[in-house]
């Protein structure tokens, strides 16, 4: 037998927590370690056994010493010694060559663990789009209900990423120290996105859209168009209706809905006070009843069989049947034009040119036609010049001024310094502010000089009847009509509106 000494080096090379350890005074060798009851069925007789824990996980050893003349336990013979007993993997080879080694004795010892399964993880696609149903309305602080904020569109952008796939992580079976396996459950990948306005070229597991529009998701399957069709009304129930790409809106649009589109709006039915804006082109089949609330803004040109009590705005021509007290501006021409052709009532204004079959009406309806820039647009541009010619030359005073500071400064001529360095920092901050103030005064100028450049040569067309009272402007200069006539042209000749008679071709 060892000595004390010599059998705790030898437990050294044993982790502690793979030993459990009989109660020993100081001083003593434990010889008197109780050995498992016979009906434990690791038991041998000698004392010496194998302990496997119930789930099969853990087996520990515990052997007693040989009898004085025997060999002491080999590798072979442990090994041998636990298969006897069913431990058949999972082997702590360490502690086992440690055992037969060191002839370590008289204590349970870890001899084999198993492994548990490794669960699988199945792949799954991250979107970076929103594919929940967005139709519930937005519930007020105050306890209102919003239903503006409905919305049953996603939209992306051409280029933009929508998902990404993240693999499944891989199983792998589990086994017992009796050698029995642990069945995992197997993680499956998803198949591929399928459905058309993306692509995946460039790399497998990323998804990029290829144009610009509605997206929509269901049960693996993306379909992004550039065309939203609503077949039926859309009133505040639907609420705002966004979308990047064409809106095609085959009924009516009610009070207070909120259109906003990067291309072409066309709505079948009535519009009534909504707000529509445009990235290309709004065409009204119908037309729109505005009670004075309704506002459209396009890029592009607005057709509409009727406007009415609505404001307008458009980048190009506007084109309607008739034009009833309603505040229209276009940066091209417009044209009433049709059956009726008719301006009655409000404010038109077309940077190119208005043409009309009539304009205004034997009750005077207060109507004012506009072309070419306004004499607010003159008005700006002049004090855009202003602001521009008096930023300049603060900014050059100011820069004088720095020159001379930092002149003197050089020459050794500086009585305070302090001063001087205060002086400079307070010019420094005007220069600064003097930049900004030229910047936007010569942008403004720009600006307003195209809208006049743009504007000159347009004219004003009656092609049928201008009637008493309507109010004449082209290119700033306003002219009354004194009384019902027929088929007039307004142009601006050398600072005064010109009329002529429209000749028939």
């Amino acid at each position: 037998m060892k000595s004390l000494s010599n059998l705790e080096e030898m437990l050294k090379e044993i982790p502690q927590d793979q030993l459990i350890k009989p109660h020993l005074e100081e001083g003593e060798v434990n010889t008197e370690v109780e050995a498992p009851k016979e009906e434990n069925n690791h038991c041998i007789k000698n004392g010496s056994y194998v302990r496997v824990e119930d789930d099969c996980m853990k087996a520990w050893i515990y052997l007693n010493p040989p009898k004085q003349g025997e060999d002491y336990y080999s590798r072979d013979l442990i090994m041998q010694f636990l298969a006897e007993y069913g431990v058949i993997a999972g082997f702590h080879t360490s502690n086992i060559a440690a055992i037969a080694k060191k002839h370590v004795y008289e204590r349970e010892i870890l001899v084999a663990n198993g492994k548990e399964a490794v669960r699988g993880e199945p792949g799954f696609y991250e979107f970076f789009f929103d594919t929940s149903d967005k139709r519930h309305p937005l519930i007020r602080e105050d306890g209102t209900v919003d239903y503006s904020s409905m919305s049953s569109l996603s939209n992306v952008e051409e280029g933009q990423l929508i998902a990404r796939y993240h693999h499944s992580v891989k199983s792998e079976d589990g086994y017992d120290v009796l050698g029995k396996t642990i069945a995992s459950k197997p993680a499956k990948d998803l198949l591929p996105l399928r459905g058309k306005g993306f692509s995946n070229a460039k790399n497998p597991d990323e998804y990029y859209a290829t144009i610009s529009g509605k997206i929509e998701y269901k049960d693996g399957h993306i379909d992004i168009k550039d065309v939203h069709e609503i077949r039926g009304d859309v009133d505040m129930i639907t609420g705002k209706v966004e979308f990047f790409g064409d809106i095609h809106i085959q009924g009516n649009v009610g009070t207070g809905v909120v259109i906003r589109s990067s291309r072409n709006v066309t709505v079948d039915g009535v519009v009534e006070a909504a707000t529509i804006y445009a990235g290309g082109d709004v065409v009204l089949k119908r037309g729109i009843q505005g009670a004075q609330k309704a506002h459209i803004v396009a890029r592009g040109t607005v057709c509409a069989e009727f406007i009415e009590h609505t404001k307008v705005e458009a980048g190009e021509d506007i084109r309607a049947n008739s034009f009833l007290n309603s505040d229209v501006y276009s940066a091209g021409k417009i044209k009433a034009e049709g059956k009726q052709g008719i301006i009655l009532g409000g404010h038109v204004r077309g940077l190119l040119g208005v043409s009309a079959q009539n304009i205004g009406n034997d009750a005077e309806t207060k109507t004012a036609v506009s072309c070419g820039y306004s004499a607010e647009d003159y008005a700006h541009y002049v004090d855009a010049f202003q602001r521009e010619t008096e930023a300049q030359k603060l900014l050059s005073d100011t820069v004088e001024k720095m020159t001379e500071l930092l002149k003197i400064r050089r020459l050794g001529k500086d009585v305070i310094p302090e001063k001087t360095d205060r002086d400079i920092a307070f010019l420094n901050e005007k220069k600064d502010e003097y930049f900004e103030a030229l910047d936007k005064a010569r942008t403004e100028k720009e600006e307003l000089t195209k809208i006049i450049e743009k504007g000159k040569g347009s004219v004003i067309l009656a092609n049928d009847k201008i009637f008493r009272g309507v109010t004449i402007c082209v290119e700033g200069n306003i002219y009354k009509v004194e009384r019902n006539t027929s088929f007039m042209k307004y142009h601006n000749e050398a600072g005064k509106i010109v009329q002529s008679v429209i000749v028939a071709r």
